[in-house]
Formats: structure tokens, C-alpha cells, sequence
């Protein structure tokens, strides 16, 4: 299971596909660049253990990067090209890089990072800009044969917490250490989607988000074919599952809804015939899209719950949805247990906090407070989710205990952008939630209790839109700012964020005056 011996039997077969472009890679190419790129490594000094930092889009040259990284033992973190420079620099320090590398697209914002991060070695892996060494030239240099010492290098992501700070989700490590050791997301990949090395695999999504990146290498590691979109269009989408004759893909409920929305002219005109097996996550889809989707699709919409964590897997197939509609599923690799405030298991159909019992353990880079606050006395891991269980041991999922928005797929946490917000003048309190969006799932919405009431209204609206837009990734700006006079907290300054969302979402009991 890995690229390498794919590289020997078929060496011309395509390993990835750009979607739009056409631009092919095939294994013998990935295998003698991910070589390169091992060895280039290696040159700098770094060692298993040592780690890399990706800041790119879905680019020619991604797989390339982090397959060589596996293939040297190094761990790599990918980063969101959405990142701001200031959110960039951290993660690069934090997950402790000795090598930087991006891409033009994103040089804007790479080169504001560079000088803040002394030290680290800077690559662009399609030219030179200012202190950015040529990535391609580079490698270019090495032998296309492997290194003397591979050994498995692994991924680390970034999931933010309440804090607001995102921290380096890292998994308990495992006694192998082989290149080609068994895949466990290519094992699921089979067992529940019938892959095998003649699955072609549509990737929509940026893959420095963990589930592409995850499902997509598994791909790889089987053989298989990859078609990565350069960005998700929904048109696009279909015409490309005619065009390469996609057999699979991992979606989310936001792609759902936007190619729901085509017309139906539109959705007619391509052959999706080729699909045996397509899957979403990441998010809450609504019970109506699903419905449309499995009648659009045909029975074959699967859909899992799980986190970067890696603590846990809940699956389930059209079929069982239909008949349970609104469930994420049963655990799969691990058992599922819903546990009131003492950290005891409730019974089926109370709500409480999602645990995992028995399942992968992991920690929060840096962060033992954090770890240790995912464990119940028990050992029972938990990703911060509320729901409950049918009896059947089918998992609902009803909240998110840190009030985490989903929108489109994407984690955004409100603190980070309070915590914002509250140093602009004008502003005297601030609270961020989630608010319904047809499109997205949720949008972002800022509630603002201004310092000087006389001044609420769309100018200042603006201004602050405009103010945060500047210090904040796009996808945690809000979309919409409202204001209050002021916000409902305890005399202890605990702020009663539930009332604030709740009103958006529509239950009763709940008003923003």
C-alpha cells in the first residue's frame, strides 16, 4: 500500500489528474519526485521526527511535497491558503517547520511571513520569489532513487478549540514504521466503498483540510486515480465525473446544496453513471438535501462522522439513513457513549457529550490542559459534540458544546474573533455564533454591543466589517454584524451566548431586542 510499488507494476498509469487543466502525473513521476524531494530533505538535515510546513492551494507539485515527507519520516503540516499572515506564522512556529514551502499563488502572504520565521528554510514550488528558493530546481538535483533510510513520516493538522488558538492534533504513534504500512482510511475505503486500484477519486475540497487529504493518499497508496479540482465549482463537478468516469468522491453537505441549486437542465446534461460510491462529513447535512441526493444519486450516498483527532468513526449507508434520517451513524472503530456533566453514560435517547470509547488516541500538540480536557475519567475521548443515541445505537448529533460554527465545511471558532473584535474602539462587547445559511450550513454572525449606543447602524456595520476583514481570514469574517444594546451576562461576566444564537435559529423563549 503505497505509491512506490504502484510505481513498478504500473508505471504509467495516471497516480493524479489536475481536473481543470489535465495536467497528469503518473506514478513513476510521483515515485522519482517524491524520491527527489526525500533526498532534498535529507540535505537540509532533517530527520524523522522533524517537521514541514505547507502553505498552498490544490497545486501539481502538493502530492509530490508530501509524499516525499512520508516516504523521510517527517511530519507535515498543511495550511489553510485562507490563513492570514499573522495565522500563517504561527502554525508554522507552533508546529516547528525547518521547512516552508508555497506556492506564487500565495506569495503575497509568504513573503509577509518569511522574515518572521528566522531560521526556516523557504521554498515556492513553481519559481523564486525574494528569500523563496526554487522547490522544482531544488530537488531537481537528487538522485530519483530512493533514500537510504525511509521511513514513514505522518500528518499533523490544526483544529482549533475554544481557546481560539488552533493547536496540532497529533496521534498516538504506532510501532511501524514502514513506508507501505496497511492504510487504515484505504481499509475503510474498501471494506465500506468498494475501492480498489481502478477507483477513480474526484477530490472538490482544498487538501490541506484533513479529510481530503486523508481519503485522497489512500487512493494513492492503493493504486487508484485521483482528479483533484483546482476549486469547486458545481457544474464543474459534474462535468468532471463524466469526463475522467469518477467512481468515487468525498463530499460535504455545502457541495450537495450548490449542485442541488443548478437547474435541472443543467444536473441532466452530464452522465454521473460511473459512481458506485460517494461519501460526505465534515458537517451537518440538512434531512432534505440527503433526501434529494440519495433520489438524484441513487442509494450509494454514504456518510461518516469523525474528527482529525482519529478517536473515532461513525458510518452509515443510504439504506440505513433513510430509515434513520438525520443519524451520522454507528461507531465503527470505536464504541459510542453519551455522557451527562459527571462523565457517566446516559441512556439511549438522553443528550449529552459524544465520547469514544476504545478508539485511537491522540493529543493536542503543546497543549496537556486541552488533551487532558478530551478524556472523561473513564479514558472515553471526545471531539466537544452533543447528541444522543437511538436504540438501536444509531448517534444523532443535536450541538456543538463549544458553539463551533460549521460553515460550508470549514471550522471557524467564535472566540478567535471576538477576541478581535472587542480591541476595535467602538466596540464595548462582542459575541460571535452561527446563524442558518442555505448554502453554507451557517454563517458567521457578530453581535455588537457598541461603545457609544447612537453610533449602531450600517456604518459602523462597515466599518467593522472592513476593520476585521483586514486582521482575519475570509472565512471567519463575519457575514453579518448586528448590534444590541446590550448583551445578556451574568453579573459573573459569563455571557449567555445560547440566547444569542438561539434567537437566530428561531427557538422560542430566545430574542435579541
Amino acid at each position: 500500500m503505497h505509491p512506490t510499488h504502484h510505481a513498478k507494476t504500473f508505471p504509467d498509469k495516471p497516480a493524479f489528474i489536475m481536473a481543470a487543466s489535465g495536467e497528469t502525473v503518473t506514478y513513476r513521476e510521483l515515485e522519482e519526485r517524491s524520491n527527489q524531494g526525500a533526498h532534498l530533505f535529507r540535505s537540509l538535515g532533517l530527520k524523522p521526527g522533524d517537521a514541514i510546513a505547507l502553505f498552498m492551494e490544490n497545486h501539481p507539485r502538493y502530492y509530490e511535497v508530501i509524499w516525499a515527507a512520508q516516504r523521510s519520516g517527517i511530519r507535515f503540516t498543511c495550511i489553510s491558503s485562507k490563513l492570514t499572515e499573522g495565522e500563517v506564522e504561527y502554525i508554522v512556529g507552533d508546529c516547528e517547520a525547518k521547512a516552508f514551502i508555497t506556492s506564487k499563488a500565495l506569495a503575497e502572504t509568504a513573503m509577509k511571513v518569511a522574515p518572521k520565521i528566522p531560521g526556516v528554510k523557504l521554498y515556492m514550488v513553481d519559481g523564486a520569489e525574494g528569500p523563496f528558493e526554487n522547490f522544482v530546481e531544488a530537488r531537481s538535483a537528487f538522485p530519483t532513487t530512493p533514500i537510504a533510510d525511509e521511513t514513514a513520516g505522518s500528518v499533523m493538522l490544526y483544529s482549533s478549540g475554544t481557546t481560539g488558538r488552533p493547536k496540532g492534533v497529533k496521534r498516538a504513534a504506532t510501532a511501524e514504521t514502514a513506508i507501505d504500512a496497511p492504510s487504515p482510511l484505504a481499509m475503510l475505503g474498501q471494506a465500506l466503498y468498494g475501492w480498489n486500484q481502478d477507483s477513480i477519486y474526484l477530490s472538490p475540497a482544498p487538501l490541506y483540510h484533513a479529510a481530503p487529504l486523508g481519503w485522497s493518499m489512500a487512493v494513492q497508496s492503493m493504486g487508484g486515480t485521483v482528479v483533484m479540482m483546482e476549486r469547486f465549482d458545481p457544474e464543474d463537478a459534474l462535468r468532471f465525473i463524466e469526463q475522467y468516469k469518477v467512481t468515487t468522491a468525498q463530499w460535504v453537505p455545502t457541495h450537495f446544496v450548490r449542485m442541488l441549486k443548478l437547474p435541472e437542465e443543467t444536473r441532466a446534461r452530464y452522465d454521473i453513471s460511473s459512481l458506485t460510491g460517494v461519501f460526505h462529513a465534515a458537517a451537518p447535512c440538512p434531512v432534505p438535501v440527503k433526501e434529494q441526493m440519495i433520489a438524484w444519486w441513487g442509494p450509494i450516498v454514504h456518510e461518516y462522522y469523525a474528527g482529525t483527532e482519529g478517536n473515532g468513526f461513525c458510518v452509515i449507508n443510504s439504506e440505513e439513513w433513510l430509515a434513520h434520517k438525520g443519524s451520522v451513524g454507528r461507531g465503527l472503530t470505536a464504541e459510542v457513549k453519551i455522557c451527562g456533566e459527571d462523565g457517566e453514560p446516559l441512556p439511549p435517547r438522553s443528550e449529552g457529550l459524544v465520547y469514544f470509547a476504545g478508539g485511537g488516541q491522540f493529543e493536542y500538540h503543546g497543549d496537556p490542559v486541552k488533551t487532558a480536557e478530551s478524556r472523561n475519567q473513564h479514558g472515553w475521548t471526545t471531539l466537544g459534540d452533543v447528541g444522543w443515541l437511538d436504540e438501536e445505537g444509531y448517534l444523532y448529533l443535536t450541538d456543538r458544546k463549544s458553539f463551533m460554527i460549521i460553515s460550508g465545511g470549514v471550522n471557524i471558532y467564535p472566540q478567535e474573533i471576538e477576541n478581535l473584535m472587542i480591541g476595535h474602539p467602538k466596540v464595548a462587547d462582542v459575541a460571535v455564533v452561527g446563524a442558518p445559511h442555505e448554502e453554507m450550513g451557517e454563517q458567521v454572525v457578530a453581535v455588537v454591543q457598541p461603545a457609544d449606543w447612537s453610533e449602531a447602524g450600517p456604518a459602523l456595520a462597515e466599518e467593522l466589517s472592513a476593520w476585521t476583514r483586514e486582521r482575519l481570514s475570509h472565512v471567519k469574517t463575519p457575514r453579518r454584524i448586528d448590534f444590541m444594546q446590550e448583551l445578556p451576562r451574568h453579573q459573573t461576566g459569563k455571557l449567555y451566548k445560547r440566547l444569542i444564537r438561539d434567537a437566530y435559529w428561531g427557538k422560542e423563549g430566545s430574542k435579541i431586542v
